[in-house]
């Protein structure tokens, strides 16, 4: 408390105790893919389709990234990172071999754009290199590595990519990131049965969709099969938006399909879906719709990606919230403010409709005591918290049992 010697009025500021916390963006993207044009491997923020072209040019054959974030957009994105891993022939520069070993650029040559068909579009050979990428420090990170600095991602997508490297990079990446998950792409067409679909390694971090989707292609004038990634990451920012992380991005519209590569039966879901392959399924009168909800942990506590994407969620806002924590007198005034802070957090999560129970003691619980604290721990610097919630899980089974009621009953 300040000292006052001089007779007068003072008036001074108090903190009121209340630190609120905020849930972060849930919504925001990170493609990876090769570009028309634009910078290479500098993340940019696209916050529409139009932005897209300007930077980085419109739907082109060399890749699907495009294709992916065309169809972001069109079913709800609104916010994404493009990093494009290489220039491409005939755009306004060409690859070259710097002095360095590292990629540089020439100017273009005058190149008479090909034409091309739906059949030749594919991501480069080299893409899984170029998706691993360098660290070469900061300035100079390539591919996921790119990613690292920027906390506000909280989904990443290469679409097209089905190799199972790569799809092992963008796990491995998300895993050490913690909130981030990955949304994989199938493969674009099977040589056997239904049995064949291959599955990423096991992870708690990433949800896989298949089959492709067909869609209208305006550069080629032409339908056609495209991967279904970024189309489903705009759907998962459409569901945060219009209802909230907590509820699983399925049972929605797929806009810009019009048309599956494959039609999946109820049968070959029932084989699928126990994997964590999540289905995008054709039904009549009721158009093109994401009909699963998994990720393909083999844990079951993270069966449901909405569950993982809730954790992320609490996990970064509670993280981000209590940075103030940090210095503070280790004393039960502090764990107090601790706990009424997150208190309020989750109460407004719970309110929602974020967690299960009828009663905010029912749905979670936040403890910050002595039996968590005691001397030895204070003494190493450390303030435990202890937090517990129950999410509320998708209803993916709905049984209605049904009996004839005889006369008299």
């Amino acid at each position: 408390m300040p000292q006052y010697l001089t007779p007068g009025v003072y008036v001074e500021e108090v903190e009121s105790g209340s630190k609120p916390i905020e849930a972060g963006a849930t919504n925001v993207v990170g493609f990876l893919g090769v570009a028309e044009k634009g910078p290479v491997n500098e993340p940019t923020l696209v916050t529409n389709w139009s932005h897209y072209t300007r930077e980085f040019g419109g739907l082109n054959a060399n890749g699907w990234l495009a294709h992916g974030v065309y169809l972001f957009f069109l079913n709800g994105g609104t916010k994404c990172y493009i990093n494009n891993l290489a220039k491409v022939e005939g755009s306004d520069s060409t690859p070259v071999k710097a002095d360095d070993g590292k990629p540089g650029t020439a100017p273009a040559k005058d190149v008479k754009k090909p034409q091309v068909k739906s059949k030749d579009i594919k991501n480069p050979d080299n893409i899984t290199t170029l998706i691993i990428g360098k660290d070469n420090g900061p300035g100079k990170r390539t591919g996921l590595f790119a990613f690292n600095s920027i906390t506000d991602i909280s989904i990443v997508c290469a679409p097209g990519v089905t190799d199972p490297a790569s799809q092992d990079a963008i796990l491995t990446h998300c895993e050490i990131n913690r909130f981030r998950v990955a949304v994989l792409d199938g493969p674009e067409t099977i040589t056997k049965g239904i049995d064949s679909v291959p599955l990423p390694r096991d992870s708690t971090m990433g949800a896989y969709y298949f089959p492709w989707i067909q869609m209208y292609d305006p550069e080629l004038e032409t339908e056609v099969y495209a991967p279904p990634s970024g189309g489903v990451a705009g759907l998962y920012g459409r569901v945060d938006s219009t209802r909230g992380v907590h509820k699983a991005p399925a049972n929605e519209i797929f806009k810009g399909a019009v048309g599956v590569k494959y039609g999946i039966t109820d049968a070959e879901q029932e084989f699928l879906n126990p994997k964590g392959i999540n289905c995008i399924r054709q039904f009549m009168g009721r158009g093109i719709r994401v009909w699963g909800a998994r990720t393909f942990s083999s844990n079951p506590e993270w069966r449901y990606v909405n569950v993982r994407r809730l954790f992320c969620m609490v996990e970064k806002a509670i993280q981000d919230g209590t940075n103030w924590v940090v210095f503070e007198p280790n004393t039960r005034a502090l764990w107090k403010n601790i706990v009424r802070n997150i208190t309020a957090f989750l109460l407004r999560l719970w309110k929602d409709g974020a967690f299960f129970g009828d009663t905010p003691e029912e749905a979670f619980f936040v403890r910050c005591d002595d039996e968590l604290n005691p001397p030895e721990s204070i003494d190493a610097g450390y303030v435990v918290c202890q937090v517990g919630i129950a999410p509320a899980k998708p209803a993916e089974f709905v049984v209605f049992k049904i009996f004839q009621k005889k006369m008299g009953e």
